[in-house]
């Protein structure tokens, strides 16, 4: 099976295109080492046991940004076969689809985590993938199973998702 994603005659990107390509590669890279770097220092705490300063990164603060900036990349990679020329139309047509059904999700995981803090939460980050989801969930201690199946019935009620496909985890 040959796949094909010019049309025949153009080998690969012009010059001008490569060169657009690496200097927005670089730019990501750039702004997500600066928001790894402005979330570490701003969360600095005192070590009890030595009196050093130990610097942690929020966890879900870091994913977020990660997530972002990984779905951003994705967007722009989906934006430029979409609006190139040189792309068939069928690699178009499937370029728009996973773009819609990207977004959908990322909708739909904004929603969870909303109606998930709503229920006292101080922090939660949800992921999926096809009928599967992830939940990671900030406490103090490990979750009841009481708040678990809480945020099962969130999942379950607002998705199609099965419970089996549903991994809740909590992160201290």
């Amino acid at each position: 099976m040959k796949i094909v994603y010019f049309k025949e005659g153009n080998i690969g990107m012009t010059k001008k295109k490569k060169i657009i390509v690496l200097v927005t590669m670089c730019l990501l890279l750039v702004v997500t080492g600066y928001l790894n770097y402005a979330l570490v220092k701003t969360d600095t705490i005192e070590d009890a046991s030595s009196n050093q300063a130990v610097s942690y990164g929020n966890f879900f603060d870091t994913y977020r940004a990660d997530r972002q900036s990984t779905r951003n990349q994705e967007i722009d990679y989906l934006n430029a076969i979409i609006e190139s020329s040189e792309s068939l139309e069928s690699h178009k047509e499937a370029a728009t689809t996973q773009k819609m059904n990207l977004v959908a999700r990322m909708e739909t995981e904004l929603v969870l985590e909303g109606l998930i803090r709503a229920k006292g939460y101080d922090d939660v980050i949800v992921t999926s993938s096809a009928d599967n989801y992830n939940v990671l969930v900030k406490c103090a201690d490990n979750l009841t199973s009481d708040e678990v199946a809480q945020i099962l019935g969130i999942i379950t009620q607002q998705t199609s998702a099965n419970a089996t496909n549903v991994k809740i985890i909590p992160v201290n």
